[in-house]
């Protein structure tokens, strides 16, 4: 298989949320393969320490964006497309969640996570289907990679309605656009993390850390990193023939076995 089985030198990778958590780690371990990054955020000042570490690692770029309105979207793509004329790899990491008692789960939850989780990457494809579409080649797509999350096909114990219906759409998103895609030499698949250490599961880690990590198969919880590995197996040769697949990326979470009582 040769030594380059992973290397990702000329390509080049869009990583949407690139400055934090998993979009972070992600962003690193493309460049670190030889990739060309572009990142994208919401702010430019507040990310500057992040990008020159990045720039340590490889030809980086952030590109400052709203992906929370169609049209923001729109002007992200544009943007994307100044800055490259194609597209090895789209990692659609953005995302935001929002938990509340099922009593009082407020209507703008499911508008707001919708837009960001399901909607926005769906349109995000749209937009950049030229600059993928120049990329790939038979035996070799360009790739799409979904950050989708063990809610979207097992049951938690966490009231997080529109999240852990909106991923599980990005599930089922996966496989319709493998189809529809695969013929045009690009592959979609995704990743579903369980419980991962970053920011925005500080506080659930926090006041559940020990039940997570007795649960666990592996008795730990996961890394940003764990998931990056398998984006870099999923942007790599060798993953050209993988195509509408959605791996968990949890430690066994959603093997475990029922629970008598």
């Amino acid at each position: 298989m040769g030594t380059d089985l992973f290397d990702l030198a000329g390509r080049t990778a869009l990583v949407t949320g690139g400055v934090r958590g998993i979009g972070l780690a992600c962003a690193t371990a493309l460049l670190d393969q030889g990739a060309k990054v572009i990142v994208t955020s919401r702010s430019t000042s507040a990310d500057a320490p992040v990008m020159t570490s990045l720039a340590g690692h490889g030809h980086v770029a952030l590109i400052t964006g709203d992906l929370s309105t169609a049209e923001g979207t729109e002007e992200l793509a544009q943007t994307v497309g100044r800055e490259t004329e194609t597209l090895n790899v789209l990692v659609n990491n953005a995302g935001t969640a929002w938990a509340a008692p099922f009593e009082s789960y407020p209507d703008r939850a499911w508008s707001k996570v919708l837009r960001l989780n399901i909607t926005a990457p769906f349109q995000l494809v749209q937009k950049l289907l030229p600059l993928l579409e120049r990329a790939g080649r038979p035996g070799d797509p360009s790739r799409i990679v979904n950050i989708g999350s063990l809610d979207g096909h097992s049951v938690g114990p966490f009231e997080n309605y529109a999240y852990s219906g909106g991923k599980a759409a990005l599930h089922h998103l996966t496989r319709v656009l493998a189809v529809q895609l695969g013929s045009r030499h690009i592959s979609v698949n995704c990743i579903a993390p369980g419980p991962i250490r970053t920011d925005m599961t500080e506080g659930l880690l926090r006041d559940h850390r020990a039940a997570l990590i007795d649960s666990n198969p592996l008795g730990r919880l996961g890394t940003p990193d764990d998931v990056a590995h398998m984006v870099v197996f999923l942007a790599s040769r060798a993953s050209a023939y993988v195509n509408g697949a959605v791996i968990p990326i949890d430690g066994g979470y959603s093997c475990n076995p029922w629970v008598f009582i």
